[in-house]
């Protein structure tokens, strides 16, 4: 049954993306995008992400998967409703999706391929916090009026501290040689 669902929701998904590339204004592609958003939110949804809040390695990974949902809902959501920008959706793919995604999986191979425990330590912790502000301020900028300004500086400052955290904490131990049982996490 997992497996059936699975299917569907990343069949579904891949469907509602075509027609959004060659059709984005149809109501069928919003249709599409809507149900594409709500089966990757059920799915999220039975891998239990909150029992995962103690590990924010793992917590990540259900996160950047629930900006994928988000996503493709705002971006369905964004035909329907007026005052629902499609630059929302759009930052909750890229910023929030696909940002998120990026770094987990860097953070998790980094630790797992230089030796050290896949444990996230402080620095790990507030990339996380970093990338998910930045996104969740980029998401809701066109909701700020005239704290515009002052709201896109914040999510690009968090943007950039995030991965620029990334590279001061990670680089390092990406141009060494790998670490043995003892190793720090980052």
């Amino acid at each position: 049954m997992y497996e059936r669902r699975r299917r569907v929701a990343l069949i579904v998904t891949a469907l509602a993306l075509l027609l959004w590339a060659f059709a984005a204004d149809a109501a069928i592609t919003a249709s599409a995008l809507l149900v594409a958003g709500i089966a990757i939110g059920a799915r999220l949804a039975r891998w239990r992400g909150w029992w995962a809040r103690n590990e924010p390695l793992l917590l990540i990974l259900h996160l950047g998967y629930g900006w994928l949902a988000l996503g493709l809902l705002l971006l369905g959501l964004n035909r329907f409703v007026d005052a629902l920008p499609a630059s929302a959706a759009l930052h909750a793919l890229t910023a929030g999706a696909i940002g998120t995604m990026t770094l987990a999986v860097m953070t998790r191979a980094t630790l797992g391929h230089t030796g050290r425990p896949l444990s996230a330590g402080l620095a790990t912790r507030l990339i996380f916090i970093l990338v998910t502000l930045a996104a969740l301020l980029r998401v809701l900028s066109p909701f700020a009026g005239n704290s515009l300004g002052v709201v896109l500086w914040l999510a690009g400052a968090a943007w950039t501290g995030a991965f620029g955290l990334f590279v001061l904490f990670y680089g390092g131990p990406l141009m060494r040689p790998r670490h043995g049982e003892g190793a720090k996490p980052i």
